[in-house]
């Protein structure tokens, strides 16, 4: 089945860590580049990391910069997301994607899991 299923979220206090694991069939996986994006309640979905097919190149959103690092295993067609000292304003649904293009907007990805809520308190 063609998929991206994404796992790891929950509820953290501020300045807590959260790993975000995202599943991906080999159509959704190989050769393409695999992003993270979120989207809180009542804002535009924004892209917060992408990792190229080699997983050598890699981007972030200027408000995760230093707190998240994205990371793919080609083995396990896995892609990860490790969150560093979360904040309230990093509470959103975190989904998955993959798409040919090495981008971080949202309209470049044509593939999109279900999404995992993270929801981090102050």
């Amino acid at each position: 089945q063609e998929q991206l299923v994404e796992s790891g979220g929950g509820s953290v206090q501020a300045g807590g860590s959260l790993r975000l694991s995202c599943a991906a069939s080999r159509s959704r996986y190989s050769g393409n580049c695999l992003a993270w994006f979120r989207q809180a309640p009542g804002k535009e979905r924004e892209g917060v990391a992408v990792v190229s097919p080699s997983g050598l190149s890699k981007s972030y959103a200027d408000s995760v910069k230093g707190r998240f690092t994205i990371s793919r295993d080609n083995a396990k067609n896995m892609v990860y997301l490790e969150m560093n000292r979360l904040k309230p304003e990093d509470t959103a649904m975190y989904f998955c994607a993959s798409a040919p293009r090495y981008s971080l907007q949202t309209t470049d990805f044509t593939y999109w899991g279900q999404g995992t809520q993270v929801t981090v308190s102050s």
